[in-house]
């Protein structure tokens, strides 16, 4: 006898209807209940009996407990379209406001430390993926997605379906990294790694791709091997790529949608991490004539 799924709340379950209506992404769902589900925790009853004195206790509680800016923010976003939507009642919102987040610059990594990373992979495979993620700057996500048909070698293009925002868009292969590809392509299907038109970064089953944490690990325990003392993720080699692409004089809105930044804000973040640009700025008292 199988154990019974418990049934949906009619509240739950009109809003799960508002998300989907919207074609909201399944992370951005699951987000927006788990705001509700901590709201009606800290209320001890259902969270459509919350009143705006309410909401704003349930803020001050977060901030109280040290929950982080972004996770606030998230929170709150998640309540609003439950406050906005599903309950038609937004003005109970009114006193929940964002907060600010600070501006961190991201961590990025010299042309060395990256050759020494991809080198220190432990296999071809995640070379490989470390080597898209630094030459086409390419999200986690967007590579384990990434299938063998997606490498256009004739125009020298890796297609990316339905990225970040639910977008497609098109990336640069180089020469080096699209022999890097063809390299991985042949050792994956003599050893039997790769199904034909499969995933082009297989898991331990060929039929499912690897996961980004899986790459994410292997990123770690590569920095580690390499000795690279920062804080190395995934998404420092899209930092990286940014940054050395600024370095060389690309123009910044280029980067802009190599990227898939829908924000050019976004993107001018790596003027502040660019050295080689830095080097260039002369200080007006270099500029200053000795009297």
């Amino acid at each position: 006898m199988t154990p019974s799924t418990p049934a949906l709340s009619p509240l739950r379950q009109r809003m799960l209807d508002d998300m989907r209506m919207r074609k909201l992404e399944p992370k951005t769902q699951i987000a927006y209940i788990r705001a509700v589900r901590y709201l009606a925790g800290f209320l001890q009853r259902s969270p459509d009996t919350a009143t705006a004195e309410d909401l704003r206790r349930f803020q001050l509680h977060l901030v109280d407990r040290g929950v982080s800016p972004i996770t606030l923010n998230a929170t709150i976003t998640g309540l609003k379209f439950f406050f906005d939507v599903t309950l038609d009642r937004g003005e109970l919102m009114a006193r929940m406001s964002y907060v600010h987040v600070p501006q961190k610059l991201p961590v990025v990594l010299s042309r060395d430390e990256v050759t020494r990373l991809i080198a220190a992979a432990s296999n071809l495979k995640y070379q490989t993926a470390l080597s898209i993620a630094y030459g086409t700057g390419l999200r986690v996500s967007e590579i384990v997605a990434l299938k063998v048909g997606d490498i256009d070698s004739q125009r020298m293009t890796l297609r990316v379906d339905q990225g970040k925002g639910s977008k497609d868009r098109y990336a640069m292969l180089s020469p080096v990294l699209l022999e890097r590809l063809r390299a991985w392509w042949r050792y994956a299907h003599a050893h039997g790694k790769m199904l034909p038109n499969g995933w082009l970064f297989p898991g331990m089953n060929p039929v499912d791709p690897l996961t980004a944490r899986q790459l994410n690990r292997a990123v770690h325990d590569a920095a580690e091997a390499a000795k690279i003392d920062k804080r190395v993720s995934m998404h420092t080699l899209r930092h990286t790529f940014a940054t050395h692409l600024l370095e060389q004089k690309v123009d910044i809105r280029v980067i802009q949608v190599m990227l898939g930044h829908k924000k050019l804000e976004t993107t001018s973040v790596y003027t502040h991490v660019a050295t080689e640009i830095l080097h260039e700025v002369v200080s007006p008292l270099e500029k200053l004539q000795p009297a």
